[in-house]
C-alpha cells in the first residue's frame, strides 16, 4: 500500500488506513502475496480509499470477509468522501452506506434509494 499511497500520506497515516481495515501490528508489513482472500480484499479497498479516486466502483466488496472485516469495511466506505457506486446482494451492506440512489439494470432505471428496493438487492 505504501508504494501506491499518494505522495502526502506519511507512514503514520498509512498505518492509520490500514488499521481501520484490521492490518495491525506485523500485519502491515506482510507481502501481498501471502495474504488470505480476505485479506487481500481489505488490502485493495484500504489502498483505494487512501488513493485521491472520488469514486469507488465496487462490485461485492463484501463477499469472503469474515464479519469482523465486513463491518470495518464498510465503516471505512461510510466515510468515504467520494461517490461509491456499488453493486451488491448483502442488503445489510447496502443500508450501512445508506445509499442515495439506486439503478436498475439492465434498463438504467434511476431513482431515489428506498427501503423497498432491498427485495431487489437480496434476488440472486
Amino acid at each position: 500500500m505504501r508504494r501506491n499511497a499518494p505522495d502526502h500520506l506519511n507512514d503514520a497515516d498509512v498505518r492509520s488506513i490500514l488499521g481501520s481495515f484490521l492490518f495491525v501490528g506485523d500485519d502491515v508489513t506482510k507481502p501481498a502475496g501471502v495474504l488470505s482472500g480476505g485479506e487481500k480484499t481489505r488490502l485493495a479497498l484500504a489502498t483505494i480509499v487512501a488513493s485521491s479516486a472520488n469514486v469507488l466502483l465496487l462490485d461485492e466488496p463484501t463477499n469472503n470477509l469474515d464479519p469482523a472485516s465486513r463491518a470495518e469495511v464498510l465503516g471505512a466506505l461510510s466515510t468515504f468522501p467520494g461517490a461509491v457506486v456499488m453493486v451488491s446482494h448483502d442488503e445489510g451492506a447496502v443500508m450501512s452506506l445508506q445509499p442515495e440512489r439506486v439503478v436498475i439494470l439492465p434498463d438504467g432505471d434511476e431513482d431515489l434509494f428506498n427501503e423497498d428496493y432491498l427485495e431487489l438487492v437480496s434476488l440472486t
